[in-house]
């Protein structure tokens, strides 16, 4: 759990940094913002499963071609190799699991282990959402106050939006990280192989999905709050720089 907290807030915290940047960039000059910058966001909002700073009132249901291509950009986002990075240097640094020791072969172990389990996890959850017609994408609540915010996005968590715009219990997600969590005990060494250890695994990983859902309800705001900062500084800055001139 401790792991999985530090990596994600770690990527959270990318996630602060480019959308500040993608909003702020050239807001003087009221040019467009850099296509690096753009592309950043991008994987880091399909990294999140998030629909962009789109509201739930703003719901589109998803095409079979959207749908594929939200799959295949996960699979290759680059989040979820420095994210697989970050967790395997974390268990190499806990010598977890011990079977696996040290070096580094070890840490290519650890490494594989995660990208393993999530690359089960995500497959599992779109051929499940596919076929159930489940949007397990987080949008933002639209809503006004702090608990009630925080209330949806807790929900969001184990729910999932149906074409019509309805939620229900996400059966693609549940279903994907058990799958995750139960299959990864066929390689995992005997001290995390049971199926004790892949029902911790999956509650860990529900845990912090149901947690970080309020991160992503309120990160559009901490962006925005960081990028009016930006330029009110910035404006702060030529004004200064005028009267100079002047």
């Amino acid at each position: 759990m401790i792991r999985k907290c530090i990596c994600e807030l770690a990527i959270f915290t990318l996630a602060f940094g480019a959308t500040a940047a993608s909003q702020s960039q050239n807001s003087v000059t009221g040019q467009p913002s850099s296509k690096v910058a753009d592309r950043t966001v991008n994987n880091l909002f399909n990294y999140l499963n998030m629909a962009g700073t789109e509201k739930a009132g703003e719901f589109q249901p998803l095409t079979p071609r959207q749908r594929t291509q939200i799959y295949l950009h996960t699979m290759i986002n680059p989040f979820g190799f420095i994210k697989a990075g970050m967790s395997a240097g974390i268990d190499q640094w806990t010598d977890n699991p011990e079977e696996w020791r040290q070096g580094a072969s070890a840490y290519g172990k650890r490494y594989a282990n995660i990208l393993g389990q999530y690359s089960i996890q995500r497959t599992f959850t779109f051929a499940l959402s596919a076929g159930l017609q489940e949007d397990n994408r987080y949008f933002n609540s639209g809503k006004s106050g702090f608990w009630p915010r925080t209330k949806y996005a807790l929900e969001s968590g184990i729910l999932a939006r149906h074409n019509d715009g309805s939620r229900h219990i996400s059966i693609s997600q549940l279903g994907g990280v058990a799958a995750g969590a139960f299959l990864s005990r066929t390689w995992l060494p005997p001290s995390q192989s049971s199926a004790g250890d892949a029902a911790v695994s999956f509650g860990i990983t529900m845990g912090g999905n149901i947690g970080f859902g309020v991160v992503k309800e309120f990160l559009p705001d901490l962006g925005r709050a960081i990028a009016n900062k930006r330029k009110r500084s910035s404006g702060a800055s030529v004004r200064n720089a005028d009267q100079h001139l002047n």
